[in-house]
């Protein structure tokens, strides 16, 4: 499938405060963002002209740039009615949403005073990140080389550029061996998450799902607990290890771009595509698009 460069496209970004030329949304390559990952970002979805929990993630992408450091100069507030304006700029109703933030080129070294803080969002139609097809059947996942780093040696509570460096190495790995996508352990060998969502495994009547100590706590992840709370399941938050996966009935991913997407093997472990995980597909969809 022919996919259009994210360089070269019609419509409009948001960018420190004004709605400007796609093609024009450019920086300069001595950004500090570029060097040293000092950027932070959302992933969003609108569904229907509605944005799914904005507030949310608005407070979360200031949250993020203060663990790295620097004051994001847009409230809450302003950031929800930049991604509004945006979604209605470029006539879209069903949009991924991409608000980032990060440091300029006023500063070139790992020294950050005196640096700019940049925002910019952009929206674009983006259909689940797995398609339609392999959510049925169910993704496969590698069992990724790269783990997550411990909670003293990364920010692991922000949504930061930096982090997403070992997500695409191994991303890129297990697509090479004709996997859809690579489940990460962490720095102690526990089940962390895959390279852009979280995970839940199901048996006997029991949903879990990893500590996020070495994760970050998505906000879908957190819906879908309780849309299976609401449906009576218990939901464990807790260490797993990797040999309890060949125990499991049932597994899926959560997330933005994912939303709640079955797996049908992770390495040596096999799992159904069963009705756990067909309910809470649904219910979510219900959920986003005004239905539940």
């Amino acid at each position: 499938m022919s996919v259009l460069p994210f360089d070269d496209r019609d419509g409009l970004i948001w960018y420190n405060g004004e709605l400007i030329p796609w093609r024009d949304a450019k920086f300069h390559v001595l950004t500090h963002g570029l060097h040293y990952a000092s950027s932070v970002f959302e992933g969003q979805r609108a569904y229907g002209g509605k944005v799914f929990k904005p507030r949310e993630h608005s407070e979360r992408l200031i949250k993020s740039g203060k663990i790295l450091g620097f004051e994001n100069p847009w409230t809450p507030d302003q950031i929800d009615q930049a991604v509004e304006d945006t979604l209605k700029a470029n006539n879209l109703t069903d949009a991924y949403i991409r608000p980032v933030a990060w440091r300029g080129s006023e500063m070139m070294g790992v020294a950050t005073k005196g640096s700019k803080i940049h925002l910019a969002i952009a929206v674009w139609e983006w259909p689940s990140y797995f398609g339609p097809e392999a959510r049925l059947k169910g993704l496969r996942l590698d069992l990724a080389h790269w783990r997550r780093p411990a909670p003293h040696t990364a920010p692991n509570d922000a949504k930061a550029a930096g982090l997403y460096m070992i997500a695409s190495m191994n991303k890129d790995a297990a697509s090479a061996k004709g996997y859809d996508d690579a489940l990460m352990m962490d720095y102690k060998g526990r089940v962390a998450e895959a390279t852009g969502a979280n995970i839940f495994f199901y048996k006997e009547g029991k949903l879990h799902t990893p500590t996020v100590e070495c994760v970050l706590d998505g906000i879908t992840r957190q819906t879908v607990i309780e849309l299976a709370e609401k449906r009576g399941y218990e939901v464990i938050v807790r260490d797993i290890w990797p040999e309890e996966m060949a125990s499991f009935e049932q597994a899926f991913l959560t997330g933005t771009a994912a939303e709640v997407t079955p797996l049908s093997e992770i390495g040596p472990y096999k799992y159904t595509v069963g009705d756990v995980c067909k309910t809470l597909m649904q219910d979510y969809d219900d959920l986003v698009n005004g239905r539940l």
